[in-house]
């Protein structure tokens, strides 16, 4: 009809930051996030976890670094100019977690996040409990982490 207005609904989006851990993209919701640096001096911790890589100078607090890598069952890697440490919040404590890059944010709408099928979609030898899903994101995959899983555990 002349003068009809079509009204298009914005499809619901989530903000994510993506990361990189050898070829695999992975998000981790935005909203975790508190900022993500360059590496810094990382100060080993004697009897820790294998993949509590140790603890760094946080403008004055401590903040317990994990390589996520290690975390996730990845081949070590040397620390290079791409590295970021990814300071996320966990139980009133800032914690590192160290990538090989964090490349982005990007909103993925949320009818893209498959949920279901990532146990056999995914090719890495991630534990699915630390999985949220899979953002399918034009022709890219992003592998969604669940922070509150990943931090929990002390062993891997």
């Amino acid at each position: 009809m002349p003068g009809e207005r079509t009204v298009t609904v914005a499809e619901e989006t989530k903000p994510y930051v993506i990361f990189r851990l050898g070829d695999e993209e992975f998000g981790m919701d935005v909203m975790n996030i508190k900022e993500i640096t360059k590496i810094t001096t990382i100060t080993r911790v004697p009897h820790s976890a294998d993949f509590i890589e140790g603890v760094i100078n946080l403008r004055g607090s401590l903040a317990t670094v994990i390589n996520l890598r290690k975390r996730l069952g990845f081949k070590p890697k040397e620390i290079d100019a791409d590295s970021r440490i990814i300071i996320a919040e966990f139980e009133d404590n800032p914690v590192g977690m160290l990538v090989d890059a964090a490349t982005e944010v990007l909103r993925i709408p949320v009818s893209n996040i498959d949920i279901e099928a990532t146990p056999e979609m995914v090719t890495t030898e991630i534990s699915k409990k630390y999985l949220m899903g899979v953002g399918k994101v034009e022709n890219r995959l992003i592998i969604l982490l669940d922070l509150k899983q990943v931090l929990a555990e002390k062993e891997g």
